[in-house]
Order: structure tokens, then C-alpha cells, then sequence
């Protein structure tokens, strides 16, 4: 089935917002690219920042656009979004399509509209991450921002009851949906653009790629290859930059952000990438693999769908920080084939994730038709 089969039907597409462009942002990129002509409403955009992935798109954004914000400090907003998000006024749309890592799944659809969700995570912070949330503010601020996160919950479930269809990003998100939203979701893993990648001779770093936020645990990363006395590189800007720069400046080289050709050479010639954190899916992980590189993963989350333990990497057990250091003393890349490595990557490709997605956006509007018929 062809993305063809629903271009009679008008799409609208949201996104929580595009500041940056990671992983999130390139699978809403590839959903744009599915419908070219759709409008975009997202509640934050900049250009720039998302490299005009998305200029080639009518973009709408929410009133808080004016605020200013940027990827530093958007959070700051956290208890205007359900609101923003409800604001947009979509109209004259058959097929909404959201992709929802925290508020785009709230949207208001247009009456008799079919909402497909395409869900990378319930909101962290409101649900698995609240005692990380409370510690970023200061005490003072602490009992407001718990009757905020309160109010998030309520919100997102009853959003939740508004979305037609869920499509999860793997299993461990699947499991989230059903948990806190009562909804079962079809698994489509997100897209990763594999013809990118080219394989080379590993050299002596282990390599990171990530946000610096600390749900990502690179504290856990830097520290056991300090340890282990390992080179680390990390690929990522975020708040957490400046105070892990300083902390494991001896071992650990933190690159920031870098241009798409850089990553690409710094993948192939990693000994290995390192994902200490349970992701949802890991798209880096995918992405090292397509360079032909192997993980070293926490196991757990996504990387139990995209990592096969001693022949494309190694899981460890989350949250070992002596098992991690141990891992990366003793890892050998040469016991891994570079090829078997690529071509266990390429069922993610960016072709695959169009036609099964394009797949669950038809199954949902030939779902509702019959149901209008009935």
C-alpha cells in the first residue's frame, strides 16, 4: 500500500515543537516528506535550528511563539502547552497526524476527523520522570510545579480519548499507552536514514550521541569510561553540557552539536557507540549500526528491538555502572561483521517506516468510514 491510497484526503500534520532536530523532529520530517503539501502546527518552531527541514511547509505555530523561547529554556512554558496545543483551530482537515512526545496528541481535530498518533512517548516528566522535574527547580518552586505535572496527568489522559488511533515507536512505549492512556497501538519503528551511513576502521573512542539532559545518563557513560580509561566522545548540546564538560574534561572530549557530515565519519570510525540510558527506541543506535558500528546499550527499552546481543553489540544491565565499565574495558570491535551489522539496520529504513505508517493512517480512515456507515 502506497502513501498514494490517502492523497485525496486534506492531512494536517502536528509536532509538540521543532526547536532542534533529533530524533523526534527527523521522524516528523519523514511524515512531512509523506504529505509535502500538508500545513505544519507545532507549538514552538524555529528555522534555523531545524535546519529548514520544514520550510517547504505552511507552519503554523501557537500563540507562545512570541514569547521568545528557545530549545534552553521553552520548559519554562510547561503550563501553557495542553492550552497552546488546543488553540491551534485546525479546520477543514479529514487526517490529522501527530507526532507526540508530550502535547501534540491534545490537538483538536475538526469534527468527524481521524487523529493518528504517532506516539514516541507519554509526556517523561508528568509520568515516569517527576522526582527529576522536582529537582530542577528550587524548593521554593517545588509544590507548584507537582500541582502543574498533577494537572498534565489529568489533561493528557483525557486528551488521550480524543485521538483515534495510537502508533507506538516500540514496545516499551506501547506498553506506556496502554498503561496510562487505556489504549492499545500498533508498532511502527521510527525511521532512520541508512543510505547516510558508510562503514570505517574502527579508531580508539567510544562514541555518544545524545541530548545532555539528565534522563540520559551520560553522567553513567562518562564516568565508567573514566574508569575503565576509555576515550569517550560525545556528540550533543543541551544544559547538562557545561557541567559535564568540566566534570570528565580529562577522558571524555564533549563535541557539542556537530554538522550532519561530522557525525557521519565520527560513527565510522567508532570502536563502538554507548547508549547508557533506557530509550524508547534509540535512533543513534540504529544509526551506528547502519555506519556498521556495534552498541553497547542498557538492557532495556527500545534497544531490546534494535540491538542483537554479541552480534550487532552488547547489552548491559540498566543502571550498572560497574557492568558498563567492564564492558568497555574488555570490548573487542573486531569480533563483530561490519556487514551483518548494516543489513540488520536496514529494516529501519526511511522506506520502511513510509509504507507502515502509511499503512496505519489507511487502516484508521477505512476504520472510521465503516463505523460511519454502520
Amino acid at each position: 500500500m502506497s502513501v498514494a491510497t490517502i492523497d485525496n484526503e486534506p492531512v494536517a500534520l502536528v509536532h509538540d515543537y521543532l526547536l532542534v532536530l533529533r530524533g523526534a523532529e527527523r521522524t516528523f520530517a519523514a511524515m512531512a516528506d509523506m504529505w509535502p503539501q500538508a500545513p505544519v502546527y507545532t507549538l514552538l518552531y524555529d528555522r534555523e535550528g531545524t535546519e529548514g527541514r520544514f520550510s517547504g511547509h505552511p507552519v503554523t505555530t501557537s500563540v507562545l511563539q512570541r514569547t521568545g523561547v528557545t530549545q534552553s529554556d521553552f520548559r519554562k512554558l510547561l503550563p501553557l502547552f495542553p492550552l497552546a496545543v488546543e488553540g491551534f483551530g485546525i479546520q477543514e482537515r479529514s487526517v490529522i497526524v501527530s507526532s507526540s512526545s508530550a502535547f501534540a496528541h491534545g490537538v483538536h481535530a475538526p469534527e468527524g476527523a481521524v487523529h493518528v498518533c504517532y506516539c514516541h512517548t507519554p509526556f517523561r516528566y508528568a509520568w515516569f520522570e517527576r522526582e527529576r522535574a522536582m529537582s530542577e527547580v528550587s524548593p521554593a518552586l517545588r509544590p507548584a510545579l507537582g500541582g502543574v505535572l498533577a494537572a498534565i496527568r489529568r489533561w493528557d489522559v483525557k486528551a488521550a480519548g480524543r485521538v483515534t488511533r495510537y502508533v507506538a515507536n516500540s514496545r516499551h512505549t506501547q506498553r506506556r499507552i496502554r498503561e496510562i492512556y487505556g489504549r492499545d497501538s500498533a508498532i511502527v519503528h521510527p525511521p532512520v536514514e541508512v543510505e547516510r551511513f558508510r562503514s570505517g576502521e574502527p579508531d580508539d573512542y567510544f562514541l555518544a550521541v545524545t541530548e545532555l539532559v539528565p534522563h540520559k545518563r551520560i553522567d553513567l557513560a562518562a564516568q565508567a569510561a573514566s574508569e575503565a580509561g576509555q576515550r569517550l566522545k560525545v556528540v550533543g548540546g543541551g544544559p547538562e553540557l557545561p557541567r559535564l564538560r568540566e566534570k570528565y574534561r580529562k577522558r571524555v572530549e564533549f563535541l557539542g552539536r556537530v554538522e550532519d557530515q561530522e557525525l557521519v565519519d565520527l560513527y565510522a570510525n567508532a570502536r563502538a557507540l554507548v547508549l547508557p540510558n533506557v530509550e524508547e527506541f534509540g535512533i543513534a543506535a540504529v544509526e551506528a549500526q547502519a555506519a556498521g558500528r556495534p552498541v553497547i546499550a542498557a538492557a532495556a527499552g527500545g534497544a531490546l528491538e534494535t540491538v542483537r546481543e554479541g552480534i550487532t553489540g552488547r547489552l548491559v544491565p540498566p543502571d550498572d555502572a560497574p557492568a558498563l565499565e567492564r564492558t568497555l574495558r574488555e570490548f573487542n570491535a573486531r569480533e563483530f561483521d561490519t556487514g551483518v551489522i548494516r543489513r540488520h539496520a536496514e529494516q529501519f529504513s526511511a522506506a520502511a517506516f513510509r509504507e507502515r505508517f502509511s499503512q496505519q493512517v489507511q487502516q484508521a480512515l477505512e476504520t472510521s468510514s465503516a463505523w460511519a456507515a454502520a
